[in-house]
Formats: C-alpha cells, structure tokens, sequence
C-alpha cells in the first residue's frame, strides 16, 4: 500500500535528473538585478537575479568570480551566462553562474575581447618584448590627469621611497572621447625626455571611464614606446588591453609607484651590510697580505739571495758540460764516416763502379735483343697462319676451281625461283664475265 509514496529525495532527485538533461537549460543567457549578494569567505557568491515581477536565486563558485572585472552589489545590472540546475538538500533551483558583467557594458566587452584577441596574435603581449624596469630609476615620468588621487598618491609615494628620483608629470585627459589620442600624444612627447620608466594609467572608475586604456591606438603606442612602461589604470580587479601590452602592470597607481622605484630605507640598510661585508673582506685580504709578507720576510732565500745565482751558475756549468760532450761526439763521428769513404774501394777505383754498370748494361742489351726477336718471330707465325686461314675461305680461289657467282640486278641468285624467263645474268668466272639471256628455266637439278 506504502509502495506508490516516493521520498522528498527520490523526488527532488528525479525533478533534478530532468533540468539537468534537458538540453535547453544547460547554458541560458538572463539579464536582471542584484538583490542579497553575499560574499562567502570560500570566494563562493550567493544571490539573487530579479527583475520587476519575479526573481532567480544564483550562486558563482570561486573559481568563476575571480575573473570577475567589477564589484557585484545590491541594485547592479547584470548580463550572466550559466545553466539552471537544483539543489537537492532543499529543492530549489538556481542558475549556475559561469559568467557575469554588468548590463550596458556588453558592446565594450565584445570589443576589448576582441581587440585584445587581435593584438595577442600580432604578438604584442609576448614576454620576449617586455622591457625590464631599472632597478635605480633616476627620472620617473608619470602620464595621467594632473589633478586627482591617482598623481597625489604616485608622488607622495614615490618621494617617501625615493626621494632622489626626479618625477616629471605630463598631463593627460584620462577619460572621455578624446582621451586615447592626448594619452598616445604624450606617450611620444615622454619618449624624447631621458627617462628611465613611464607610469601610465590614473584611478579607478567604469568601465566606460577606463575605456581610453582598451584602445588600439594607446596599446600600439605603449607597445612601441622606447622607454619601459608601468600600466596604472584603476584597481586591482580592474584589467585593460594597456596592461597586457605594458612591459609591466601595477594593481594600483600607488602600486605602480612602489615598483617603479626602490625603497631608500632598505638601500641605506643594504649599503650599510655592504660596507660591513666589504670592511670585513679588506681586513681579511690585508692578514692574507700580512702573513704572505711575514713568509718571504723569512724565507732562506731573501735571507740568502747569492743562492740563487749560485744555484743557477752551478746548472749553466753543467749544461755546457753536456753541451760540449755532444759536439765533441759528432765531430768524432763525422771523421770516421769521413775515413770510411776515403778508404772505400769504389772511391780509390772508380773505373770499376764503370766497368760493372757496363757490362750489367751488355746483358741487358743482348736480352732484349733476343726477347725483340722472338717476339717478331711469334707474331710472323701468327700472321702467316691468319692468311692461310683467309685464303681458305676467299670466294675467288673457290671460282679458280671451276665454280662460278651468278647475279641478278647486282645481287647473287641462290634460287631457280628468283630468276624469270627473258632475265639478264651476269656469270663471273675466275678469268671475266658473261652476260646472259634466259631462254629456259629447268627445277631440275
């Protein structure tokens, strides 16, 4: 009877399985209002989407809202992307939020995604590009409005951490429509000073006042600057197209100004460790210096410099010694090779080296005089038997015989079948020719 009564669980648990495969609820586009957002300290947000009639409760995991680029409030516009899901435990059903920007901005996201998408193929924002900042920066230049927190707070902090660094300021319409080009105007204007790092950037904002920092034209010109550029634009979770082309990005103007230049109290502290270190590396080298001193001071050799020329005195003596031993053996040598030669018997007879290459020289004459002969001899023979051969087969010696050649028309009749009636034949024979008129022919032989 109980058997037909489901659970809450196997119900919400079935109404879940349903949302969740149907295709159409798997990725959904909804624009409404903010109401009881709650930050979570996981990073997870809870809230609300509304609009004037009804509303959606929403959660986005941390791992979507870090890449949130603007403070979710109560009453902010939105555009989410996500998918409608439920939460077993309670049956409700939510939208999971992937994404999320604020309504009337869609058009400029678009844009700075694809621009940023264009430039990211064209190279720009590769690391190889990016220019280190020096470490002692003696002049800082600072693009941003003259007026505003952004300034105030560069130069206070620069000249609190720095105060050697010279800043140079050039004004510059940060927002607005004509705010991109006076940026790029003064881009260029800083690339004629001797700086040594750029600032560029001013303090938070909308999206829309931010803008002027997504332009192509800005981006190119910090891309192109010869000096090495810090983006300052906005506040940490703020990003733009001139941060990923700068050669380094700052969360903050003031952030900007911190790497731009070091702190003076820990230069003073990291002189003062190397003026110890240096101090104590002199006086070690002088006890080196002292103690290799004390050491030839008291070497026997300074004490008795004379042993040395007669250490060397005593070698060179030696070396003439041997020196002369082995001229003197040379010179030895040489006379008795010399005696040798002059008592040599070819050297007291020289007609008889004569006498024996001559009669060496007969030999070899009578020899190859007889190897000529019998080569004349082999190749006579050889000649003689190729004629006997050629005259056995030479067709004139067979017409000496008896035998004659009939031709026809130049060419030799082998066949009663070639020749016809009233035919002329020309018959050689051994003596001469005969010409020939065919009367008769006769197959038999």
């Amino acid at each position: 009877m109980n058997d037909k009564y489901l659970s809450v669980s196997v119900i919400n648990r079935y109404i879940k399985h349903v949302i969740d495969t149907d295709s159409n609820l798997q990725q959904v586009f909804i624009k409404g209002e903010i109401s009881n957002f709650k930050a979570h300290s996981s990073g997870h947000l809870y809230f609300s989407i509304k609009d004037e009639t009804s509303k959606i409760n929403a959660i986005m995991f941390s791992n979507n809202a870090r890449k949130l680029n603007f403070n979710p409030v109560d009453g902010t516009k939105v555009l989410i992307t996500g998918r409608i899901s439920v939460y077993e435990a309670t049956g409700n059903y939510q939208i999971y939020v992937e994404e999320m920007m604020e309504d009337g901005v869609g058009n400029l996201y678009i844009a700075f995604e694809k621009l940023k998408k264009q430039l990211a193929s064209e190279g720009l924002f590769d690391e190889k590009y990016k220019k280190p900042i020096p470490k002692y920066p003696s002049k800082i230049g600072v693009i941003t409005a003259n007026t505003g927190a952004a300034i105030k707070d560069i130069i206070s902090t620069i000249k609190r951490r720095y105060p050697i660094g010279q800043v140079i300021l050039f004004p510059s319409l940060v927002q607005g429509e004509n705010a991109s080009k006076d940026i790029v105007k003064n881009i260029k204007l800083a690339n004629t000073f001797d700086l040594d790092v750029l600032i560029v950037g001013r303090g938070g904002g909308s999206i829309e006042d931010l803008w002027p920092f997504n332009e192509e034209i800005v981006a190119r010109a910090i891309f192109d600057s010869k000096i090495p550029v810090i983006s300052a634009v906005g506040h940490e979770i703020d990003f733009t197209i001139a941060d990923f082309v700068a050669d380094l990005r700052a969360p903050t103007p003031t952030g900007a100004a911190e790497m731009a230049v070091p702190n003076m109290v820990d230069l003073v502290k990291y002189i003062e460790q190397l003026k110890i270190r240096l101090s104590s590396n002199i006086l070690k080298k002088i006890n080196i210096q002292k103690l290799q001193l004390d050491s030839l001071k008291n070497s026997y050799i300074l004490k008795n410099p004379l042993i040395i020329y007669e250490n060397k005195k005593q070698r060179l003596d030696l070396i003439n010694n041997r020196i002369n031993e082995i001229v003197l053996k040379k010179v030895e040598l040489k006379k008795l090779q010399l005696e040798s030669l002059k008592n040599s018997y070819i050297l007291n007879n020289p007609n008889v080296l004569y006498e024996k290459n001559k009669e060496k020289l007969n030999l070899i004459n009578i020899n190859l005089n007889k190897i000529i002969n019998t080569k004349l001899e082999n190749n006579s023979n050889k000649l003689n038997t190729l004629i006997e051969k050629l005259e056995l087969v030479n067709p004139l010696n067979v017409l000496k015989r008896g035998f004659s050649l009939t031709y026809k028309n130049n060419k030799i009749i082998k066949s009663v079948k070639k020749v016809k009636k009233d035919d002329l034949l020309n018959i050689k024979l051994n003596d001469g020719n005969i010409i020939v008129n065919v009367k008769e022919i006769n197959n038999e032989i």
